[in-house]
């Protein structure tokens, strides 16, 4: 087995590379003792890529670092690939001489040619080859331009004749810092022509709209509403309500006339459990899939990295750098990797104070609850009402860290340093493969957890002590009419609600499958009559704050210690029931 560690700083252009080498030959797991992604492909059986974590330097000073360089030190790497931006050769090169000191074959990528040449920069590839003493391919990842020469490379594992000394010949690997630039730049300054009059890019003026003071927000709430808007007015949601008339209707009565002959409890297991439980959910996979769209869209495009910019001002208040957007930003997707990312952050202090909050950003598991009760309570503003829980999650989070700031947290000011790549057309391919991996991923979890758990819901829905009775005479029922109380003057404090915000802590999805299975003879009418507009708004609100689900809990108890997950777990609850008794409340007084 041949195997080959790409690495490269952030934003270059490496899991493009990645993807357009390995194609779907590929798999993601994290590092022993470490959650930091573990991305591996194969060219052939027998050539196996490495995909590192994308980093700046070999300092160690990071997970990513770490990782990067454990690997190096102790693994049997045949060819180490170093991907650089063409258009930032001088900054990206310093990571190339840190490489050097492995004394392993190495080739260069030269990513972005064509945006070296839209700037007028012209790059003598053969002399820089010749200068540096490392053989270059220049490409361009997002075009598929140069991808076929450097997979006939690999291909052929030519790499063998690479010589490993060469890069010691040519003074690599100062103990300086400053004294490394100067060489780096030495050399460009020879093989390389940047135009006086570098004419502005296309990035830059497109920046000085994104970027400017007074405009940087508005664009950034108007984006985030036209991809709500593309997820739940114009694909997303029609295509959902297709798929549940389906689910609903001709697919249960089909099954329902196949099942006619067998026992009424195991049709009642099959149509009102497994198909409202787990049907009920699968509805919502078009509006996963074009929720995640859009965002893949907004970070391949390179306007992400834009945003944990323009939040840094805001972030500082609140006690935090805008690098600590980008993990919160991820929780809009999964808490999970969010909390994970949070360890590329400098101090415990901000790791610990970001994975507090984060579970505030309204991950995709709770978009069918949204949809659902959209759609019924709040109709051609529902893409208003999400939009509204959104920026309420968003601000509840800001307010919790301003509060621990002033409590459990001392303020210290931490260094932001981020990429702002060159804008791009995202790459088809790319974007459509991150796509598909979040649907496959809400799948897993469909054919998993929300299985199991509307097998568990319908059977203690149907079923007490003294066999199979009516529902509201169930173990379901008593366990609910037992926490009732608690949701009363939140406004929806029916035992069934109850149980699926209960049931919502295995995964938030189940909240759906939870009531779908209690309610199997119509969920709509059923909702109706359980619900008002405001209540339906109150158990919204409490939906997204409240206790996030068991993977959650565990990655926080995994990162930072059960009392933490504990506490965290604890104090989402009170500020749920709080904020949802504040809204229900004064609604009744002001309505």
């Amino acid at each position: 087995m041949v195997t080959i560690a790409l690495l490269g700083n952030p934003n270059v252009g490496k899991t493009t590379l990645f993807n357009a080498l390995t194609g779907s030959n590929q798999h993601v797991g994290n590092w022993a003792g470490v959650t930091v992604d573990k991305k591996e492909g194969y060219i052939k059986k027998d050539i196996k890529i490495v995909d590192l974590p994308g980093i700046y330097a070999m300092d160690a000073f990071s997970n990513e670092e770490k990782v990067s360089k454990n690997f190096l030190e102790s693994d049997d790497v045949d060819l180490i690939i170093n991907i650089v931006d063409a258009s930032n050769l001088s900054r990206n090169l310093y990571l190339t001489t840190q490489l050097a000191q492995f004394n392993k074959p190495m080739i260069l990528i030269v990513n972005m040619i064509d945006v070296a040449r839209s700037k007028g920069i012209n790059i003598d590839f053969d002399l820089l080859s010749k200068k540096l003493g490392v053989k270059i391919f220049p490409i361009s990842a997002s075009k598929n331009e140069g991808i076929d020469t450097v997979k006939e490379f690999l291909s052929n594992e030519n790499f063998n004749l690479l010589d490993t000394t060469i890069n010691t010949k040519h003074n690599f690997g100062y103990l300086n810092e400053n004294e490394t630039y100067k060489y780096i730049d030495t050399i460009l300054n020879s093989c390389m022509i940047i135009p006086k009059d570098l004419k502005t890019s296309l990035t830059e003026k497109i920046d000085k709209i994104i970027l400017n003071k007074f405009l940087a927000y508005p664009i950034f709430l108007l984006i985030l509403f036209i991809i709500f808007k593309f997820t739940f007015d114009w694909i997303g949601g029609p295509l959902q309500e297709l798929l549940a008339s389906f689910f609903e209707g001709p697919f249960s009565d089909t099954v329902r006339q196949l099942l006619s002959s067998t026992s009424p409890w195991f049709q009642s297991l099959i149509v009102d459990g497994i198909i409202a439980g787990v049907g009920g959910v699968v509805t919502f996979i078009p509006i996963i899939l074009t929720l995640f769209l859009g965002m893949s869209i907004l970070e391949d495009s390179g306007y992400m990295a834009r945003v944990a910019f323009i939040m840094d001002k805001i972030m500082r208040k609140l006690g935090l750098s805008g690098k600590a957007f980008i993990p919160l930003m991820m929780g809009f997707g999964c808490s999970v990797p969010g909390i994970m990312a949070a360890r590329t952050l400098e101090s415990e202090r901000d790791r610990k104070l970001t994975a507090l909050i984060l579970p505030f950003m309204s991950c995709n598991a709770r978009l069918p609850i949204y949809a659902l009760f959209g759609s019924i309570f709040f109709g051609k503003h529902k893409t208003l009402l999400v939009f509204s829980l959104y920026t309420i999650g968003i601000l509840v989070a800001f307010l919790m860290a301003l509060l621990f700031k002033r409590t459990l947290f001392k303020n210290v000011e931490e260094p932001f340093i981020v990429e702002l790549p060159e804008y791009k057309m995202p790459e088809l391919r790319s974007v459509v493969y991150l796509t598909l991996e979040k649907g496959k991923g809400f799948l897993k979890k469909a054919g998993t957890i929300i299985f199991a758990i509307s097998v568990i819901v319908w059977f203690l829905s149907n079923f007490s002590f003294s066999g199979m009775v009516d529902i509201n005479d169930s173990f379901l029922a008593s366990i609910g009419k037992f926490i009732a109380p608690i949701f009363k003057p939140l406004g929806f404090g029916t035992w069934q609600n109850s149980v699926a915000i209960l049931t919502g802590i295995a995964a938030k999805e189940v909240v759906i499958g939870t009531l779908g299975v209690l309610y199997p003879t119509g969920l709509e009418t059923a909702l109706l009559s359980q619900f008002t507009t405001l209540s339906a708004l109150s158990f919204l609100v409490f939906c997204l704050l409240y206790t996030p689900c068991v993977a959650v809990i565990g990655t926080q108890k995994k990162e930072f210690g059960g009392k933490f997950a504990t506490f965290s777990a604890l104090y989402q609850i009170v500020v749920a029931w709080v904020v949802s008794f504040l809204i229900y409340n004064v609604g009744m007084l002001i309505f």
